[in-house]
């Protein structure tokens, strides 16, 4: 057994690493089974092989959600225990000091391809908390609800279609920007009424209405999109 260190979310773990191959060959056969069927051996000897001998320290495990790679700015993890809403400077904050502290170019050698992999994990979870849409999406998809492949992101309410197309005609007709600031305005109202509902609704642990809203915000974010690359008589193309 060897022990690395390793930083995650700031702090200092040490990570034991087993040699199971060399284990395996001093062990007896009847070591290799569950503890409760071997007979003769002793379990904590050198010749013992069970689950208890490698059973990882909790302090050593890795995040198993982007919410824990950010435990300053969303301490309570992800809803229904922790808000939908993030604190996005503070996120931000966070996550600079952590790149700081994860960029490859202060490690060397081993520990140089940790910090490469650190820091990739780092920016995908940040660029995936940071967005309310991409967060909804992420929060639903580790509850097996997959809402950002394209069949299963279109609109199934008759008036929430047509308020976007009609959306997307004032903003085709627009002349000049000034005719863009009130749409910029109602749709960023748009946005946040859905980030609030998202947040109620993972709060709730309503997976159903939360699934409604994360498509419905898909929408609203493709118009912001549209209405930041505007240009006097281009079309306007709303990707699904």
């Amino acid at each position: 057994m060897s022990t690395i260190p390793a930083t995650i979310g700031g702090k200092q773990f040490f990570v034991k690493i087993y040699d199971y191959t060399a284990l395996a060959k001093s062990t007896q056969p009847c070591c290799l089974r569950p503890p409760e069927t071997s007979r003769g051996c002793r379990p904590g000897t050198a010749r013992c092989f069970t689950t208890a001998s490698v059973r990882p320290e909790r302090e050593s495990l890795a995040p198993q959600t982007h919410y824990e790679m950010f435990p300053g700015t969303v301490p309570k993890g992800p809803p229904p225990r922790g808000p939908f809403v993030i604190d996005i400077r503070q996120l931000r904050k966070e996550f600079l000091q952590l790149q700081a502290k994860a960029h490859p170019d202060r490690h060397q050698g081993a520990n140089k391809a940790r910090a490469e992999g650190a820091s990739a994990r780092i920016n995908e979870a940040y660029k995936t908390l940071q967005n309310p849409l991409l967060r909804a999406q992420y929060l639903l998809a580790i509850r097996g609800v997959n809402v950002a492949e394209e069949e299963t992101a279109k609109i199934d309410n008759p008036e929430l279609l047509m308020e976007v197309l009609e959306t997307r005609e004032e903003i085709e007709a627009a002349k000049d920007e000034d005719e863009l600031r009130p749409l910029k305005e109602r749709n960023d109202s748009r946005i946040e009424e859905s980030e609030k509902a998202l947040d109620a609704a993972f709060k709730a642990d309503d997976i159903k209405t939360a699934e409604e809203e994360a498509v419905k915000l898909r929408y609203w974010i493709n118009i912001k999109e549209s209405l930041q690359a505007w240009e006097k008589g281009k079309p306007v193309v709303l990707v699904h």
